[in-house]
């Protein structure tokens, strides 16, 4: 799958700081689904996780957190979505984000995304991320 990322925290005008891979998709595992991304929004925690240094020295990381897709796959526990539900969330910020074709995400921090074009349902979801965790507060795996 097509992915775009940061090997190494760069100003936004070097030609390298944003990089296109292509990577594994992802498998789903326990309560995780696999989202077909059709929209992503950029707000000020990805200008943050970009310029933070990768934990080893020349891996890759995938920016975005926002996003709008279509359940492709579920994992073996997941009992709330469904392959085709059309879902929006924002992403956990311990795992790969969402500028890629497909994104991993616990189906405990997902919502099923209201009739909105795909652009409004992509741009929101990191407005709603600190009322809903205070209120049923981070799961150990998301």
């Amino acid at each position: 799958m097509k992915a775009i990322g940061v090997r190494s925290p760069l100003p936004i005008d070097d030609p390298a700081s944003l990089t296109d891979v292509d990577l594994p998709r992802p498998e789903p595992t326990g309560r995780d689904l696999v989202v077909r991304i059709e929209a992503v929004s950029v707000n000020p925690v990805d200008t943050e996780m970009r310029m933070q240094p990768s934990a080893e020295r020349g891996t890759f990381k995938v920016l975005g957190w926002d996003a709008a897709g279509t359940v492709e796959a579920v994992g073996p526990e997941v009992s709330l979505f469904a392959p085709g539900d059309r879902v929006f969330y924002a992403g956990a910020l311990g795992r790969a984000g969402t500028n890629a074709e497909f994104h991993l995400v616990d189906e405990r921090i997902v919502g099923k995304k209201a009739r909105l074009t795909r652009l409004r349902g992509g741009r929101g979801p990191g407005s709603f991320v600190n009322p809903s965790r205070h209120r049923i507060g981070p799961s150990p795996s998301a």
